[in-house]
């Protein structure tokens, strides 16, 4: 029997609070199929919404999904549905959710769902047990049928970052889709899985990486042989020289 959403206080952030700013780079562009006029502005919409959700870490030809922008320009589905089958594609799960844990996936979908921040662990641990007990499908849905998605966003708002401006602050807050997509203990794994493959020069660069941090006790010993023969050799040469004069 899946739990319930665990209960957690959505605290008064910056996103929740009405700004006064004026306006500027630091505001999000809107991008809505309620005042397109043409298929170039269309083509920018959904450039936008690649970028919102796959990061422009991920911006790449191969992960485009072909078939969720065609049902999109037909008006088979809406930007939410577009945002849905981005978020449940198999670039975005390889990039996104098999290089991180649940608490990690959860900070990023509502980052780039929600368009905000979590508001504490308290939330992360929330949607991992969702994710954890429903799965990511179920997850998705809930974000994207929830209350705050569908006040803030609809059916025809691509998801922005709201509210970037903090309070005696000159410069807002770094955009998500800067920040990495994976965290630190998958990036400390790294060199780990690069060992594990196959032969080659991915795997010669991490042996002569862990040879320089841990070089064998063996090349220690050959490097001072090396030295002390050197130094021998260079020893009989000066001496045949003197030998010589």
């Amino acid at each position: 029997m899946p739990l319930p959403l665990l209960a957690y206080k959505p605290l008064s952030q910056n996103q929740r609070v009405n700004g006064f700013e004026v306006a500027g780079d630091e505001q999000p562009r809107i991008f809505s199929t309620d005042s397109l006029l043409s298929s170039v502005e269309l083509d920018f919409l959904i450039a936008a919404a690649y970028r919102q959700i796959y990061n422009e870490q991920q911006m790449l030809e191969n992960h485009r999904q072909v078939t969720l922008e065609s049902q999109l320009r037909s008006g088979q589905i809406t930007v939410r549905g577009f945002i849905r089958g981005l978020a449940l594609s198999d670039s975005f799960r390889r990039l996104t959710f098999d290089c991180n844990n649940n608490y990690r996936f959860a900070e990023i979908c509502i980052q780039r769902i929600l368009g905000r921040n979590v508001y504490s662990d308290r939330e992360k641990i929330a949607w991992s047990i969702v994710i954890a007990t429903k799965g990511i499908q179920a997850f998705v849905d809930e974000l994207l049928n929830s209350e705050e998605y569908l006040n803030n966003f609809g059916d025809s708002i691509v998801p922005y970052q709201r509210r970037r401006i903090l309070p005696q602050r000159t410069k807002g807050e770094i955009t998500f889709a800067h920040m990495p997509r994976y965290g630190a203990d998958y990036r400390d794994r790294l060199p780990k899985q690069v060992y594990k493959g196959d032969w080659g020069a991915a795997k010669l660069d991490y042996v002569l990486w862990e040879w320089q941090k841990n070089p064998p006790a063996i090349v220690g010993k050959i490097g001072a042989g090396i030295t002390y023969a050197g130094a021998g050799f260079i020893g009989l040469l000066i001496l045949a020289v003197l030998l010589g004069l």
